[in-house]
């Protein structure tokens, strides 16, 4: 009796939120918050991210 062949199965893949890089969702980086899930293909795009990020938030007034 012949062995049924097993069809490969592929990782989902995911874009990276920063440079669009595709990687496995197993590997990317998903640092949530309240507003939505971002994926990243490493630590140095989530630092991009974050960096922009800060840039662009209004500043809070101090008392």
């Amino acid at each position: 009796m012949a062995t049924p062949i097993q069809p490969e199965v592929q990782p989902e893949k995911i874009s990276c939120s920063l440079c669009r890089k595709e990687v496995p969702l197993s590997a990317a980086l998903t640092p949530q918050g309240a507003d939505y899930v971002g994926y990243f293909c490493g630590i140095e795009c989530y630092d991009e991210f974050s960096a922009q990020k800060e840039s662009q938030a209004p500043e809070k007034p101090q008392k």
